[in-house]
């Protein structure tokens, strides 16, 4: 199952659209869906989760809590909307495709993808990139 939650006033114009797209995501990297909860919200409120839970004192546009077990892809995905339309503005991108590398960002690392080295950072650019074009394939 894939929740969306909104701390924010932001949400997305088709739930349904969004979460066929990433159930096809964890498909394609022969992974099974459990439970994964979306939550989108502002700078200040994921900015209190990074201090309180990872005690790192930062702005970041997403933070993910892993609950995969086996293939069963679970967890808590946290983005921050204005974090996420800074950095579109940053990388010259539409926020709607910013936004796409953020939420399949998260699922990927329930996938087994890293990006602490310049090397597993680059698979997984890579990857995020696979899974956006995805977005509008029907299935």
């Amino acid at each position: 199952m894939i929740n969306f939650h909104y701390e924010t006033a932001f949400s997305l114009s088709d739930e349904k659209e969004y979460a066929n797209w990433i159930n096809t995501i964890i498909k394609s990297e022969e992974k099974e869906l459990g439970e994964v909860n979306y939550i989108f919200c502002n700078d200040e409120y994921l900015h209190t989760i990074n201090v309180d839970y990872l005690d790192h004192d930062t702005y970041t546009d997403i933070i993910s809590f892993d609950y995969t077990e086996g293939n069963s892809i679970s967890g808590d995905i946290f983005i921050s909307v204005e974090r996420v339309g800074e950095n579109a503005k940053e990388f010259n991108e539409e926020f709607s495709v910013e936004l796409l590398r953020v939420m399949s960002h998260g699922v990927l690392h329930y996938c087994g993808y890293k990006d602490k080295n310049n090397t597993d950072a680059e698979r997984m650019r890579q990857k995020e990139n696979e899974k956006i074009a995805m977005f509008h394939v029907k299935q």
